[in-house]
């Protein structure tokens, strides 16, 4: 298979010895004419809120979306095209192998994508366009959270740059364009209120709110209150947000975050120290969602989004090279042109305020070789985690049914016992009278549920 080299003439900056940035086996060197890792601001000031209250539990990136200047193969899109169909005829997802690799395809498309595939949460999600001369940019691939946070910013390109190749698409270096950078810190901040007019920024810049009232969450501008999240400007271009990221793990079933929370608790940062690691409030056991506990597991998110029109139109950045020289700066940028600030009563000036101790904690985080960054947890665990998650809600939402069912056949609190283990026979008995039928549906699920059930390879 014929593949394009992908090493670009400046040397690219390692991000872990298990996934460098070239996705080679072995870690390159720091950028040639004194590419920047981004810059360190002073360590945070005590200001009005003492930041040794605050313990840094996980800073990395979080979504990161790439488009390629390259179409498939014309032998590739036939077979994705027969398996589409077939997700169409079964209106589900099908899993399908290619070349050693395993994707969910989607029974349609979407923003002008005929392909949709999705890897899985260790994997990335692949848009993939009909071949066409007049857009060349027919692929377009988004990493989430999860894998960024388990194997940071150099196994997404190794990543990319191996899935690319087992498909048979060739690229060169230039032939990659971010579109999409988010960067975020995680600080268990207990006792910490999240003001909105407490930020300074532009007057041009929007600014959202979102309160929650009686556990239902508005959306409102400019307003103060028990607010959740703050986001100001915007996504395609520069965008920042705080928000209560324990309430969103929990509303969300994002488990596998209290692993990697807990994990930086018992065994300390697995990096050389930044400038604000070395304040660590102080922990009552570990973190969990258990609602008695919620006023010591307050965690606060710190998130700074680097859209398309800021990466390529104000600072140049497309390619791999460009991100590894310039984003450093272009977060510290973000990090002084909005600003959350401790209000000074004596000063009218609001340019003037101080920096909040949370704010500086995540900017210093944020400016310190941040590309070195990945969760030191076990993802295995927080598999096995996410598979007894599924199964205890299929459990529950099984449970709610037949005692539905039991309910309508006017069957006594007494009797629902023998009941509930009658229809256990029922359904038993129904498999076994079209066993072809059930075979399949077994099949259908433990393929819908692969990147759950088992390893997987590349994606």
């Amino acid at each position: 298979m014929q593949t394009t080299s992908t090493k670009s003439h400046t040397p690219m900056r390692p991000q872990n010895k298990s996934y460098p940035a070239e996705g080679g086996k072995k870690a390159g060197p720091a950028p040639a004419g004194g590419g920047k890792r981004g810059i360190k601001i002073a360590s945070p000031s005590g200001n009005t809120d003492d930041p040794r209250r605050y313990t840094v539990l996980h800073r990395g990136f979080d979504t990161l979306v790439l488009s390629i200047q390259a179409h498939i193969s014309a032998e590739l899109f036939d077979f994705l095209e027969g398996e589409k169909a077939l997700a169409e005829d079964e209106q589900r997802e099908v899993l399908t192998e290619y070349n050693g690799l395993q994707f969910l395809i989607k029974p349609h498309g979407g923003r002008g994508f005929y392909f949709l595939l999705d890897g899985g949460p260790d994997g990335a999600r692949w848009a993939i366009k009909k071949p066409n001369a007049k857009n060349k940019w027919g692929i377009t691939l988004t990493f989430g959270s999860r894998f960024l946070a388990m194997k940071g910013l150099g196994a997404a390109k190794s990543h990319c740059e191996q899935v690319l190749e087992r498909l048979g698409v060739t690229f060169s270096p230039d032939d990659i364009s971010i579109s999409r950078a988010d960067v975020c810190v995680d600080i268990l901040a207990n006792g910490f209120t999240l003001t909105p007019e407490n930020f300074v920024m532009h007057s041009a810049t929007n600014r959202h709110d979102y309160i929650e009232l009686g556990g239902d969450e508005l959306r409102v501008s400019g307003k103060s209150g028990r607010v959740t999240s703050v986001t100001a400007g915007s996504i395609s271009n520069r965008q920042i947000i705080i928000y209560n990221k324990r309430a969103e793990v929990i509303a969300r079933g994002k488990a596998h975050w209290w692993d990697i929370w807990n994990d930086t608790l018992s065994k300390g940062s697995h990096r050389a120290p930044s400038p604000s690691i070395l304040y660590k409030g102080a922990k009552s056991g570990p973190l969990t969602p258990d609602p008695a506990k919620a006023k010591d597991n307050q965690v606060w998110r710190i998130e700074f989004r680097a859209g398309k029109d800021l990466l390529k139109d104000r600072w140049g950045i497309r390619t791999w090279a460009q991100f590894f020289d310039h984003f450093g700066d272009l977060c510290r940028e973000t990090g002084q042109v909005i600003r959350y600030c401790d209000p000074d009563p004596s000063d009218t000036n609001r340019s003037r305020w101080p920096n909040h101790a949370l704010w500086e904690i995540a900017c210093a985080e944020i400016n310190d070789d941040l590309f070195e960054m990945r969760s030191g947890a076990d993802p295995n665990p927080m598999k096995e985690v996410h598979r007894e998650q599924h199964i205890s809600a299929l459990l529950k939402q099984v449970t709610g049914t037949c005692i539905t069912i039991a309910a309508l056949e006017d069957c006594d609190t007494s009797d629902l016992t023998d009941a509930l283990a009658s229809y256990g026979q029922r359904m038993a008995d129904a498999t076994q009278s079209d066993p072809a039928r059930a075979a399949k549906q077994l099949q259908d699920a433990k393929d819908r549920y692969i990147f759950i059930r088992k390893p997987t390879g590349p994606m």
